[in-house]
């Protein structure tokens, strides 16, 4: 009997079974002492992974030193591919700060490309003519256009603004004009510029709902955000394309033949 656990012991400790140094280790020990046994000691190997490679917007190439892999870009980033060849982002601060600035470009330009898009197809007007006419795209006139838009604009703005210098100062119930509702403007995920919650998440693509209380998904979150920031860029290259085309008096869907 004694033989036939000891062989049990040796076959489960093997490292087809294991596949590791550390189980095979740790498996004899637990089989043998539930079997009323005991092993010699042995010292614990742990083998740490390896760390991830950093990514680059040039894997083709290797070397290069800061200017295809600069330092300061760790890949911490959603996004980051090591781009950074005038080195803007070597100061943390501004690094953090260009983050958000190309966070929310990029948020305006998707919405202006679909706008442009929709706008043109549902007015028959050229995008860049459409300030000229605001009334055959939406039913304002331009001063009105403007003055709410200057308003309510200059609201969000200056609240991004202060909250990016001073997190969470625009969550508490004198930041805003409706005390009832000042939870619905705290940063539920703990990022910069990914608030969250059930204001800014109603649909729950990046959290759940339990009992009122807003649960941030990790996983989910990390997904949509490296989404969030490819079609960012996207949408500004695609911004970038149209204007040197209204340059030449086309427009996108001109382009298409449409």
């Amino acid at each position: 009997m004694a033989s036939t656990s000891a062989a049990l012991v040796n076959g489960l400790g093997s490292a087809f079974f294991t596949g590791g140094k550390k189980s095979q280790t740790l498996l004899p020990a637990l089989v043998a002492a539930r079997a009323g046994g005991s092993v010699a000691p042995k010292r614990l190997i742990v083998v740490a992974a390896a760390a991830a490679p950093k990514k680059s917007w040039i894997p083709a190439v290797k070397g290069g030193g800061s200017f295809l892999d600069p330092e300061w870009l760790d890949g911490s980033l959603p996004g980051d591919f090591g781009f950074d060849p005038l080195g803007l982002g070597k100061d943390p601060a501004f690094l953090k700060w260009y983050r958000e600035a190309e966070l929310i470009h990029g948020r305006w330009a998707m919405a202006a490309v679909v706008g442009i898009f929709v706008g043109q197809a549902w007015s028959g007007i050229p995008w860049f003519e459409a300030g000229a006419a605001p009334g055959a795209v939406a039913p304002f006139s331009f001063g009105t256009l403007l003055g709410t838009q200057l308003l309510l604009m200059g609201w969000v703005e200056s609240k991004r603004w202060v909250d990016f210098f001073n997190p969470e100062s625009q969550s508490v119930e004198w930041a805003t004009p409706w005390s009832r509702t000042a939870e619905n403007f705290t940063n539920s995920t703990g990022d910069q510029g990914y608030p969250g919650g059930k204001f800014f998440d109603p649909l729950g693509f990046a959290g759940t709902l339990k009992d009122g209380v807003y649960i941030p998904d990790d996983e989910k979150l990390d997904r949509l955000k490296l989404a969030e920031i490819k079609h960012a860029r996207l949408a500004m290259l695609a911004m970038l394309i149209f204007y040197f085309e209204a340059g030449q008096g086309k427009t996108p869907l001109g382009a298409l033949g449409l």
